[in-house]
């Protein structure tokens, strides 16, 4: 059957009366607005559809989309003169319902926007933190370490030979400093430029980290100056036998580019208790030693209070003369 227009008349009843509409009251009972006994209600108004849709459940929200579209199609199949406003009605309602869905769509979009940029700004500062621990560390590493070489430097090796001599030290036992400076660096520098004498720098150090135990130490003080720690000392004879190793190590010929160099070092030794027991003192006295051997061109030399006492006090490389 062809469903009516707004605005046209009921069809008549076979007695040629037109129906009329009943009310429903508010317990129930009453006629349906249609044929009586033709089991079809009117669809329900948009304030009825907006209470429904709610519902804070969405499986309930969608069953009440699927129960008003049914009616709709319950009241655009009818014949009851109201059926067309009926079907405004469910099509309103329906466009409320759209709206909202989009409005809570747009929401949960928002939502999924603003966790994402918090993510993002929490991935940022967990990258911006990391930075700055690495930096930390950096800034740390380099004020602790030589940027040529990256042995320690001074300020560090003093350090830890302080550590090794504080009182209750497990490794209180006897311990030694080498002094190394490098002959005849200078003429490197001045006749093949500061390039090549920092390589060779560079391979100096290296050579003497490998000469030592892993439970010794090796630190840049400066130019060509260099400093070892050796802890639980062994003994005199064990100590010269380590400096003609650490001799022979650094003069060995050693190649930059297309040059060859050969360097020799003058080596002092202080030896703790018996020549001092603080870092700068014992420092100091391997210094001294290292002067003498320098000068007399002995390779190495252990410090003697009565012939180094003079050059114990000279200036550290880089300080200013009294």
């Amino acid at each position: 059957m062809s469903r009516p227009s707004a605005g046209s008349s009921a069809a008549p009843t076979s007695n040629g009366r037109h129906p009329q509409p009943g009310h429903a009251n508010g317990n129930g009972n009453g006629n349906g607005n249609g044929h009586a006994g033709n089991g079809h209600s009117a669809p329900p108004v948009a304030a009825d559809v907006a209470n429904d849709v709610a519902v804070a459940d969405w499986n309930d929200m969608l069953q009440a989309v699927k129960e008003r579209m049914r009616q709709l199609g319950d009241a655009m199949r009818s014949h009851d003169a109201d059926a067309p406003s009926g079907v405004l009605e469910c099509a309103t309602a329906l466009d409320q319902l759209q709206e909202t869905l989009l409005h809570e769509l747009g929401r949960h979009r928002r939502l999924e926007l603003e966790l994402f940029d918090t993510r993002m700004a929490l991935a940022m500062s967990r990258s911006a933190l990391a930075g700055t621990r690495d930096g930390e560390r950096r800034a740390r590493h380099q004020a602790l370490h030589d940027d040529l070489t990256s042995l320690p430097n001074r300020t560090n090796f003093l350090a830890r030979l302080q550590e090794s001599l504080a009182p209750g030290e497990a490794s209180r036992a006897p311990l030694a400093v080498f002094y190394l400076d490098l002959d005849a660096f200078k003429a490197v520098n001045d006749t093949h430029g500061h390039a090549a004498g920092d390589e060779l720098l560079r391979i100096v150090a290296a050579r003497l980290a490998r000469a030592l135990r892993a439970e010794d130490l090796v630190g840049r003080l400066g130019g060509d100056e260099f400093a070892c720690l050796i802890a639980d000392m062994p003994g005199p004879a064990a100590l010269t036998q380590l400096a003609r190793k650490l001799y022979d190590t650094v003069a060995a010929p050693l190649t930059i580019g297309a040059l060859r160099f050969v360097v020799r070092p003058s080596i002092g030794i202080a030896i703790c208790p018996d020549d001092a027991d603080t870092a700068a003192t014992l420092l100091q006295c391997a210094d001294a030693a290292m002067y003498r051997a320098k000068r007399q061109q002995l390779g190495h030399a252990f410090f003697e209070a009565q012939a180094d006492a003079p050059a114990r006090f000279r200036a550290p490389p880089g300080a200013a003369a009294p």
